[in-house]
């Protein structure tokens, strides 16, 4: 018997774990997940803009929470997701979602950027997806874990992004092979690149350097859609993936760019 449409969609008694869920595209997840009924628990290291998220939220009326949280921290990770099961008694859903990208061309480079730049986008992805399974397994009822990756996991944008890229490359690997481990225990591991989004963190929308609005413009001529994307449209297929719209799905990584790999 097929279910109905909005059972499909359904997060309530969900708890949802979203990493740099304070704004951008993170919080473009979080309100989705939230919206569809889960108990939504932002875990970022941007207190103001967490607790402005979480306000957000809650004013629809939605279950939400803020945990100040260095991603790449291990202790701090666990505490995050031991904060997520004890506010709301389960930890069903992790979006990793958290990750910086400074443009730094390698011969400019500092071991200490390296070093940073893997720390935030890709080892706080083994940390949480551990802390985090080790309760889906317990709980036995399965779960969905979605790492954001980027259109640079299958081909570089721009001069700078080396090291972005290879935590990228390595993150869509991890999801692969995370899938294959954990589908056992009914745990579903994708991930989602993202193109060309526009928020803070790329300065699309807001007030910027002549330098960032010509690079700006010159990756806006390559999407055929003709638009930078939007933080919902992350959002978006984030719900596909956390609901049982996705059930048969593991191992894959969705690309929502407008086009631009086409190009």
């Amino acid at each position: 018997m097929k279910s109905p449409l909005e059972q499909l969609i359904n997060l309530k008694n969900k708890t949802a774990i979203v990493t740099g869920g304070a704004m951008g595209i993170g919080f473009g997840i979080a309100y989705r997940l939230a919206e569809a009924g889960a108990n939504v628990v932002i875990a970022d290291l941007n207190e103001k803009a967490g607790n402005k998220a979480v306000e957000e939220l809650s004013a629809n009326g939605w279950k939400a929470v803020f945990i100040k949280t260095d991603v790449a921290d291990e202790k701090e990770v666990r505490d995050a997701t031991l904060f997520a099961e004890k506010t709301y008694g389960s930890v069903d859903i992790l979006v990793n979602n958290a990750g910086i990208y400074p443009i730094i061309p390698v011969m400019q480079m500092a071991s200490a950027d390296f070093e940073k730049i893997l720390a935030i986008n890709l080892k706080s992805v083994f940390l949480f997806t551990k802390s985090v399974a080790e309760i889906m397994i317990k709980q036995g009822t399965g779960g969905k874990i979605i790492n954001i990756t980027s259109i640079d996991a299958l081909h570089p944008s721009s001069v700078g992004l080396a090291v972005y890229d290879a935590s990228k490359h390595g993150l869509w690997g991890f999801t692969k092979n995370t899938a294959l481990e954990l589908a056992p225990h009914k745990i579903q591991v994708n991930a989602i690149a993202p193109g060309g989004i526009a928020t803070p963190g790329t300065g699309a929308g807001t007030p910027t350097t002549p330098e960032m609005e010509a690079i700006l413009k010159k990756f806006l001529e390559k999407i055929p859609m003709k638009r930078m994307g939007e933080p919902d449209d992350i959002g978006r297929v984030a719900l596909f993936l956390t609901s049982n719209l996705s059930s048969y799905m593991t191992g894959s990584q969705i690309v929502v760019d407008g086009g631009v790999l086409l190009s």
